[in-house]
């Protein structure tokens, strides 16, 4: 039997996926051709997450910590115990913190949201993941607003400035490929490790953390060759004081910094200005700097100031929102008091400093925040302090591990929903396929029966009704049984993004970052850059604990400074002010020769867990994780 559904991972493709069940009851997964974008293939992270739903070590019972060791419990126990300690704190919501995250996306996924607004109680605010690049966006065009990603057929050139095109999206991987035999050139502007040389047709090194150097560079040599169009100043706020604050730069103090020769500076310059229409495709990793939200302006600025924006094959690609094309503003109501909000990015150090009241009580859906966010030994002093912590998935990771109780998720493929994209504009159903095991529940079901024991009750909507809310937009125009009979449809939204360059600012004009911050040096006793980049075959930490190398393996260049202070025949270590882990070092041609490289997401309890090195840091805007600001060494163990 073959069934149509979607995936639901945090992965901008959004595919469309057929299921199609054997005879001995194993189930295999092709991409689906309902939804265009998809055209019929997957990747190897979705193939992977079928172990993850037989896996012999999945929590299936709710469990409560009795010392250091877990007791099975029944639902209802656990649901009087989450009541009871709630409507305790009732009357002081802020001591009651909720954590999520998008580790499965979906219409009903945000049911907890929905709960705790309604509670008031203490939330989370940023992001780990692309804050500062959403909140530039914003700044910039005044939204978030992408073309169509098939625009970039139109495209004459594309500049690709960081995103992993074979990691992040193979959807996105494929319409370069198809461009380049189309015509397109393809410039790639990365500090390495990623690849994208069989995807492009020049690959620029950059020094991490510095590509609005070069786009200032670029930008001003456009100035300097008279190549900015009068009528596009006409377009903008203010044109004149940015490149008054560009003109206190020389291009070689530009260059300098990014340690861009002048050829290869000119050759990106002739991929905006001479192979126009141009697409500027942008990276999420290139805003995961303590300047990371300015990264992306100057890219921005660029991409308009060249002629680049509001035309087809132009634009500028960053993630889009998830629910963009949904009506998601049932799960916001208005709230009756301010709710405290606590940076994500630093959140182990704003629970131990919250007070008037302290954090007591926190839920956790969605994130395995203890190992996906910074300063991981911070995180579980903070959980240490909190009198009870609630978890609800299907593993136990680093943060279920310090948790008070689990409760047993669904995982996808087990339970129905409607996702959109940050990448397409394809709005799908997504049929359940596969029954849950035992007593793993979705989270609607367990907030539903939470909210019905409290005194008074919560009053939530059915997940009938939040469907039907999510489709009443006029970018669908769809009933819930008839997206239900179609499986996809697609959302009306422009083919081209600010056509005619008309911006989502009140007066419509485009607006330019006013300041170009230096970029820090590296810190006494720690040369090397840590870049903790995405892996091919799993999302987050999405892993199965047998699938975690030991030790976890870091990539260096072969010019790697480093490496004649060591001895790479003995045992090698990372290390940085905030402790040090075991390593297996390998060399990668390509790679900056002071970056290292790591692939994130292996866990605390299996020898990784790298955030346990990075510190806790916000990017420039935006309130997100400034990762990458991050600086190591290397140490023989």
């Amino acid at each position: 039997m073959k069934t149509d559904t979607a995936c639901t991972m945090d992965c901008p493709d959004a595919c469309g996926l057929v299921a199609e069940q054997q005879p001995n009851g194993e189930v295999r997964l092709k991409g689906g051709l309902q939804n265009p974008f998809t055209a019929g293939f997957v990747c190897a992270k979705i193939k992977n997450h079928l172990r993850r739903l037989k896996a012999p070590e999945r929590i299936v019972h709710p469990l409560l910590r009795k010392g250091e060791s877990w007791q099975r419990i029944g639902w209802e126990q656990a649901l009087n115990l989450c009541a009871d300690k709630i409507q305790a704190l009732r009357g002081e919501p802020r001591s009651i913190l909720h954590v999520h995250g998008d580790g499965a996306k979906g219409v009903l996924k945000e049911a907890p949201a929905l709960f705790f607004a309604l509670l008031g109680s203490s939330r989370i605010k940023g992001s780990l993941c692309d804050a500062a690049g959403y909140i530039a966006f914003i700044h910039d065009f005044g939204s978030r607003v992408n073309h169509d990603p098939d625009d970039m057929l139109n495209a004459a050139a594309i500049v690709n400035w960081g995103k992993d095109l074979a990691r992040s999206s193979v959807h996105t991987a494929a319409i370069i490929r198809k461009a380049r035999k189309k015509g397109a050139r393809v410039l790639t502007i990365s500090p390495g490790g990623d690849g994208n040389e069989a995807y492009s047709d020049l690959c620029v090194k950059i020094r991490p953390g510095t590509d609005r150097f070069l786009a200032a560079a670029i930008i001003r040599l456009l100035n300097q060759n008279g190549r900015i169009e009068p009528d596009l100043m006409d377009c903008a706020h203010k044109p004149e004081r940015f490149l008054n604050v560009l003109m206190c730069h020389s291009i070689s103090e530009l260059l300098a910094q990014c340690e861009i020769s002048v050829g290869d500076a000119r050759r990106v310059y002739e991929y905006y200005v001479d192979a126009r229409p141009t697409a500027t495709l942008i990276g999420a990793g290139t805003q995961r700097y303590r300047f990371g939200g300015e990264n992306i302006r100057f890219i921005n600025a660029l991409a308009f100031l060249s002629g680049n924006i509001g035309v087809a094959g132009g634009g500028s690609y960053f993630h889009s929102h998830s629910y963009g094309n949904l009506n998601m503003e049932w799960v916001r109501p208005p709230d009756r008091t301010a709710r405290r909000a606590l940076p994500v990015a630093t959140i182990g150090s704003e629970i131990l400093a919250a007070q008037a009241p302290p954090i007591r009580f926190i839920w956790v859906n969605g994130i395995n925040v203890v190992n996906q966010a910074p300063d991981s030994a911070e995180i579980i002093r903070a959980f240490e302090q909190v009198d009870f912590k609630v978890v609800v998935d299907a593993f136990m990771n680093d943060t279920a591990r310090r948790s008070d109780l689990i409760l047993p998720s669904t995982l996808m493929l087990e339970q129905e929903d409607i996702i959109g994209s940050y990448l397409h504009g394809y709005v799908q159903y997504v049929r359940p396929v596969v029954t849950a095991p035992a007593e793993a529940r979705d989270d609607w079901w367990i907030i539903r029966n939470i909210a019905g024991r409290l005194d008074p009750p919560v009053d939530l909507p059915d997940g009938e009704a939040c469907l039907k809310m999510a489709l009443a937009t006029d970018k669908l125009g769809c009933s819930l049984n008839e997206l239900r009979r179609r499986g996809c449809i697609p959302a009306k939204r422009p083919q081209v993004a600010y056509a005619g360059r008309v911006f989502d600012h009140h007066d419509e004009k485009y607006r330019f970052p006013d300041q170009l911050h230096a970029e820090p040096e590296a810190p006494d006793g720690y040369p090397l850059r840590l870049l903790t980049l995405v892996r091919r075959t799993a999302i987050h930490s999405q892993i199965l604990e047998k699938d975690q190398k030991r030790p976890p393996s870091i990539w260096v260049a072969p010019q790697c400074p480093e490496l004649k202070r060591i001895d790479i025949d003995k045992p090698v270590k990372l290390v940085s002010p905030l402790g040090s882990l075991a390593v297996e070092l390998q060399i990668l041609a390509g790679l900056h020769p002071r970056t290292v490289l790591y692939r994130r997401g292996d866990w605390l309890k299996c020898g990784g867990g790298v955030n346990q090195l990075i510190g806790a840091e916000l990017t420039d805007i935006g309130k997100g994780a400034a990762y990458y600001q991050q600086y190591v060494r290397l140490e023989n163990a």
